[in-house]
């Protein structure tokens, strides 16, 4: 029986410092595998002007607050980082985090971050160019500076779906993968990433898969796992072992509550 796990992404909008961190902390109680934010300068959906918080000092605050859990982003937008600091922030937080934290990244994607804050948009294709050229500072940095990460290195997840160049870039580069969509869709993606695993000679046992399961932005709690459980088995099957489930505030535990005890049960 293949052995998963759970995440939960809490949203950092429309909230409060004191509400966000009871949230991460009762997860972590709970037994969650790892937690995880956002990436954005404003709010996604409600109001566009309400609160929100900066996501890499979210992590550093909330992260060191917590004491089982992995921690992370999903996903930093790599454009508006700048990737030498980054890969020294990364490696910092990670030595105060006992060797929890998993580096989230991505292309990035919405304009109103680049815009507002004075980063440049510019096309996809080079904000994908941004992405692969960063990890590859960051991990050439890790390599060189000193203290060097506590693990030797940090895990790099990659979000997004893109066949011709995310996922690519994935085979070549992550430890973990991050997609959404059906079962089908998500299983799709993951088939085309075991073929860019093959073309660049990567064993794709070595890259960890993980799908978003629910996000209250948009799907209602899932209060009871039992009648998701065959849509959860579908993923399984089709590669997943990390699901995460997206929390907005108010922040019930209820749902996390019973993705974990789905968890334990199918461990046994």
């Amino acid at each position: 029986m293949a052995n998963v796990k759970i995440g939960v992404a809490f949203h950092p909008q429309h909230t409060t410092a004191a509400e966000f961190l009871r949230g991460w902390q009762a997860a972590d109680e709970l037994g969650v595998d790892s937690l995880w934010a956002w990436d954005h300068f404003f709010p996604l959906t409600g109001d566009p002007n309400g609160a929100s918080f900066e996501a890499w000092t979210l992590l550093a605050a909330a992260g060191v607050q917590t004491r089982r859990a992995e921690i992370g982003c999903l996903v930093h937008g790599m454009s508006y980082r700048n990737p030498a600091l980054l890969s020294a922030m990364a490696k910092t937080l990670d030595h105060f985090l006992g060797g929890r934290l998993i580096l989230g990244l991505g292309a990035g994607w919405f304009e109103r971050d680049y815009d507002e804050y004075g980063y440049e948009f510019g096309t996809a294709g080079e904000r994908l160019r941004n992405l692969e050229r960063g990890i590859e500072v960051i991990k050439e940095r890790w390599a060189i500076d000193e203290p060097k990460p506590p693990r030797g290195t940090i895990p790099i997840l990659i979000g997004g779906g893109g066949e011709k160049v995310t996922l690519r870039i994935t085979a070549q580069h992550a430890d973990l993968w991050h997609g959404f969509g059906t079962p089908e869709e998500w299983g799709h993606k993951n088939r085309i990433l075991d073929e860019w695993c093959a073309k660049v000679g990567r064993d794709p046992s070595t890259i960890k898969r993980s799908v978003t399961i629910g996000d209250e932005r948009w799907d209602e709690p899932i209060t009871d796992v039992g009648p998701h459980e065959d849509r959860l088995e579908q993923y399984i099957a089709a590669g997943a072992g990390l699901f995460t489930y997206g929390s907005a505030s108010p922040f019930d535990l209820a749902p996390i509550r019973a993705l974990v005890a789905w968890r334990d049960g199918r461990r046994g």
